[in-house]
């Protein structure tokens, strides 16, 4: 019997739905539930529903590097914070960089300088003190720059990790999302052994697609043994597409996860 807890992300699922149904749908179904951009959201009407939302987007505009943006960023977090008290949401998401609408970097970056990176490592020190005072988790997430994020900074799980345990916070956690990390850098069982202590969710999709488990070439069995074996306590969630059915998607995902 695993020790972690299973989610989807309500935007990627039961895409023939309204966005409140297919919160409905993926509650009903046992999981709990993930969300991205809280600002297009009804809140109240999520509220009602009483599912458990596992994530969200922790910030609404901004990045870790820029004066202006880190002012944006952290505004946008205390935001993003008092909109997660409301849903009951533990953890907030953050990236390398703010994303537009179509997922690519707001300011795509070519070089990461080395002053970018302490501009970073000061930022996420802030956001985790904004978390500490909430008694919230921020996550920062790995992207890859091949297929879905090119012209992001601290794309790579490696540079998540060497952030997140820069700043050395039980209130900022990795974010790490297998699929990206697979097109990234790959040797996934080893990267979670090497992050476990600093990882705060899973995220799953399979590669190539970006769709549920068993669809691609990741082994998902390999690892949630993995994660049975660091003693990994936290959320596994699917972030990925329905190849076919929504359900049978989730069910298929539910079954790689299940020892």
């Amino acid at each position: 019997m695993s020790n972690y807890s299973l989610s989807v992300c309500a935007e990627m699922v039961f895409l023939d739905l309204p966005f409140l149904e297919r919160v409905e749908r993926i509650h009903a179904m046992g999981f709990g539930v993930e969300i991205w951009d809280w600002t297009k959201k009804d809140i109240d009407a999520l509220v009602k529903i009483g599912a458990r939302i596992t994530s969200m987007t922790g910030y609404i505009s901004g990045n870790l590097t820029d004066s202006d943006e880190i002012a944006q960023l952290l505004s946008s977090a205390n935001e993003s914070i008092e909109v997660a008290r409301r849903l009951g949401c533990p953890s907030l998401n953050l990236h390398g960089t703010g994303l537009n609408n179509v997922g690519l970097p707001a300011k795509p970056v070519e070089i990461v300088t080395g002053e970018m990176w302490l501009k970073a490592k000061k930022t996420l020190d802030a956001l985790a003190t904004l978390g500490e005072k909430a008694g919230k988790v921020f996550t920062l997430e790995n992207l890859n720059t091949a297929v879905d994020h090119p012209g992001t900074p601290f794309a790579k799980a490696e540079d998540t990790l060497a952030l997140v345990a820069a700043v050395n916070s039980p209130y900022l956690k990795m974010n790490l999302d297998i699929y990206h990390a697979q097109i990234g850098e790959g040797n996934l069982v080893e990267l979670i052994k090497r992050s476990e202590k600093h990882i705060g969710e899973i995220q799953v999709a399979d590669v190539p697609g970006r769709k549920e488990p068993g669809t691609g070439e990741i082994n998902y069995k390999a690892i949630a043994r993995a994660l049975q074996g660091i003693n990994y306590h936290g959320v596994v969630a699917l972030e990925g597409w329905a190849s076919g059915d929504s359900v049978v998607a989730l069910e298929a995902f539910r079954e790689a996860f299940t020892l």
